[in-house]
């Protein structure tokens, strides 16, 4: 038995070029493929399958899932996805982040001596999208009733056994909870005892989550029997959430604990279907949400990096570690400047980011031989024809963006004193949220970055429903970001990244992963490790990246101290040889290290040469696949 289960543990898996030992095997299917960050949330994914879901269908069931097993998000977070639609050959983007709240001004955030908004409570909210996102993408792209979606949040509604993740991160946020009355209630099973916290085992009940789930299929049900059609009937499911009774119960139990959300704020609050970007790395085409996320950052990376020879670098050299966090480094600098929510600011200047000519002119300026701690936000508006406005804004900071000689100074501002990172700031860069993959033989793919309302969260009233924490991505400061200042109306600039790519105009990979500012960082390495080292996709998921503290900070933390940029501190696998730390450390990084640096990420790879599904589930926590 014992070499029974070693062999199981690890799974030795030969590509050309590359040979890694995988702790999990590659997942094989044909007909459907559900991977996400729960084992219950990836067996509701292939409930659905398994009745004739689509692969929307099963995404929408995962998504209800893992809200409701708490995977580092709830009912009133957020959710963004990318779709592949097999029919038109497009990809479609959806936003359903929600915004800040009438009165949720830099005002009223800085009479209270904040530096940026706050990471936890009901002042930390925006609207709630995730129900809304569903809803849309459940009624235009799938082909099932909302009431046979959510069954399986219901079931689990009705009482799920807590898991490790789950009970860790309740017994952790205790006091927190302990503060607002219906999360009290809710989390605080053993009130006075030695453990107040659920268990591991125990059956974790939400009742009045579970009258809620009701109350959306039964608004749902009582329209299809009003003869509506089945798009109509879910939207009246969507009605009554953001307008009816749910609404109002939700805004009474925000307001009676201090929040800012108001019954207008929900009815006027609407998922977009967008237009994504994209941009071509050596024949493939990589596609991400627009610059109210992320996103765009990989692709400005990619640009970047398409100017040099990685793989003649080797994986994870010194000279490819170096250049990937120079590259990621300038990508973040622009990030942190220029992006926000486009629908406020339709002058961000993302067609410069974007530009091949412009992403020449950047990896011109990476030093060879030693990290640039000072590097800052380029200038992208004259490769749109444009002039830059805010460069008096920039050198105020210390920053030239169009610099003609090496610096060596730190810009003023943006620089923390301390170099080692404490527990509270590696927890605000990792911070997590979930990833969906979901894939049929139809073609419809869907990849998907849910959050918000994460433990420890408010509750809502009597909803249920944890509300979101994303007002704290928004900043109350023009000089650190002239497009992301908090309004009421606006979508903050989130972390939340899902990704798709094309070759040859089919798919070739989806693939999305949790972790906060991070995320970019590993969905950028694991690509390159596909792309530029062959690994199979299993063995990229698993891969040692490396992560990089030089960015401002979009989560936790409510001083500008907690959010500085740390430049040279570099992340690193536990397992790196001693030659590439010793000559990292010449070239002027801070070294910190982790045992695993792989994201955690979760795809899927589209075989077109024999019509299958290959998927990748990242190898801790507790990511899980499914494929059939």
């Amino acid at each position: 038995m014992r070499y029974n289960s070693l062999f199981f543990l690890f799974f030795l898996v030969l590509t050309p070029g590359f040979s890694q030992r995988t702790e999990k095997p590659v997942l094989h299917g044909k007909h459907w493929m559900a991977i996400t960050g729960k084992t219950l949330g990836a067996q509701a994914g292939a409930m659905i399958f398994q009745q004739g879901g689509n692969a929307v269908d099963a995404a929408c069931a995962m998504l209800g899932a893992t809200c409701t097993l708490w995977d580092v998000l709830s009912w009133g977070g957020e959710t963004q996805a990318l779709i592949y639609n097999p029919h038109t050959k497009k990809v479609i983007a959806i936003n359903a982040l929600g915004v800040a709240p009438t009165g949720a001004t830099v005002d009223f955030f800085k009479s209270r001596g904040y530096d940026f908004p706050p990471e936890h409570g009901p002042l930390a909210a925006v609207t709630p999208g995730t129900v809304g996102g569903l809803c849309y993408m459940l009624a235009n792209y799938g082909t099932m009733s909302l009431k046979e979606v959510l069954t399986p949040s219901l079931e689990l509604a009705a009482g799920f056994p807590a898991d490790h993740s789950f009970v860790a991160s309740v017994a952790r946020n205790k006091e927190l909870l302990k503060e607002w009355k219906y999360s009290r209630e809710l989390f605080i099973t053993h009130p006075g005892e030695a453990q107040e916290t659920p268990v591991v085992g125990e059956i974790f009940v939400q009742q009045d989550l579970l009258e809620t789930l009701r109350k959306l299929i039964d608004a749902e049900q009582q329209a299809l029997k009003a003869g509506k059609n089945r798009k109509d009937a879910i939207m009246a499911a969507y009605d009554r959430f953001y307008k009816g009774d749910i609404a109002r119960e939700f805004v009474r139990g925000s307001s009676e604990q201090g929040g800012l959300i108001s019954m207008d704020d929900l009815a006027q609050w609407n998922p977009v279907e967008e237009e994504p970007l994209y941009v071509n790395y050596k024949g493939i085409d990589v596609y991400k949400l627009q610059q109210w996320t992320q996103g765009p950052t990989m692709l400005q990376s990619l640009n970047i990096l398409e100017n040099f020879d990685l793989k003649s670098m080797g994986y994870n050299s010194p000279q490819y570690i170096h250049t990937l966090y120079q590259t990621m480094n300038m990508a973040f600098a622009d990030r942190d400047f220029y992006y926000g929510d486009p629908s406020f600011r339709p002058d961000i200047p993302i067609k410069g980011l974007l530009s091949k000519a412009y992403a020449r002119i950047r990896a011109s300026e990476i030093r060879a031989d030693r990290n640039n701690p000072s590097v800052g936000p380029g200038d992208p508006y004259p490769f749109e024809g444009k002039k830059n406005l805010y460069l008096k804004l920039l050198k105020e900071r210390g920053f030239d963006p169009n610099p003609s000689e090496k610096r060596d100074f730190l810009p003023k501002h943006d620089a923390i004193s301390s170099m080692e990172p404490d527990a509270d700031y590696m927890d605000r860069l990792w911070r997590g949220t979930t990833s969906i993959q979901a894939a049929d033989a139809e073609g419809w793919i869907v990849s998907m970055t849910p959050s918000g309302g994460w433990t420890p969260a408010c509750i809502a009233g009597n909803t249920g429903i944890g509300m979101s924490q994303r007002l704290q991505s928004f900043v109350l400061d023009e000089s650190l970001n002239p497009f992301n200042v908090l309004e009421p109306g606006k979508r903050p600039r989130v972390t939340l990244t899902p990704s798709l790519a094309l070759k040859n105009g089919e798919p070739f990979l989806s693939f999305a992963v949790q972790g906060g500012d991070t995320q970019e960082q590993n969905q950028l390495q694991f690509f390159l490790n596909m792309v530029e080292f062959g690994m199979n996709v299993q063995q990229a998921v698993e891969a040692a990246n490396i992560n990089s503290n030089q960015l401002w900070l979009s989560l936790g933390g409510t001083k500008m101290d907690d959010r500085m940029p740390r430049p040279g501190q570099l992340l690193l696998n536990a397992d790196t040889p001693d030659s590439v730390r010793l000559k990292l450390h010449e070239m002027g990084y801070s070294l910190q290290f982790s045992s695993h640096t792989s994201g955690p990420l979760n795809a899927i790879y589209f075989d077109r040469e024999h019509g299958t599904f290959w998927g990748g589930s990242s190898n801790y926590g507790e990511d899980y696949g499914i494929g059939w």
